[in-house]
C-alpha cells in the first residue's frame, strides 16, 4: 500500500508543479491555491508511504516521478523541446528510480 501512496503522492507533485508553472509568479488565485492544495495532498501521501518505505527510497522516488512527469508535461502540454540531452537525463532519472525501487525490501 505505501507504494501506491508514494506514486499518487508523485501524480499529485506533477499536478502542483504545472500548477505553480500556470499560476505565472502566483500572480493567478486559483492557479495558486490549486498549487497549495496539491503540494499538502502530495506531501501528506509522501508522509504516509514513509511510515514503512526507507526515508531515502521514498523521497528519491516521489521526487523523480514528479521530475519525469513534469519534464513529460513540460512536452505535451507546454510545448517544450525534445532535446536528446535532456531526454537522456530523463532516461537516466528513470534508471535510477528502477535501481532503487528493486533495491528496497518492502
Amino acid at each position: 500500500m505505501a507504494w501506491i501512496f508514494l506514486l499518487l503522492a508523485g501524480l499529485f507533485e506533477i499536478v502542483w508543479a504545472f500548477l505553480m508553472k500556470a499560476s505565472d509568479g502566483f500572480s493567478k488565485p486559483w492557479q495558486t491555491i490549486g498549487t497549495i492544495v496539491f503540494m499538502i495532498i502530495s506531501f501528506g501521501l509522501l508522509s504516509i508511504s514513509m511510515k514503512t518505505l526507507p526515508l531515502g527510497t521514498a523521497y528519491v522516488i516521489w521526487t523523480g516521478i514528479g521530475a519525469v512527469g513534469a519534464f513529460v508535461v513540460g512536452i505535451a502540454v507546454l510545448g517544450e523541446p525534445i532535446t536528446p540531452m535532456r531526454i537522456g537525463g530523463a532516461v537516466l532519472i528513470i534508471s535510477g528510480l528502477v535501481v532503487l525501487k528493486l533495491s528496497s525490501s518492502h
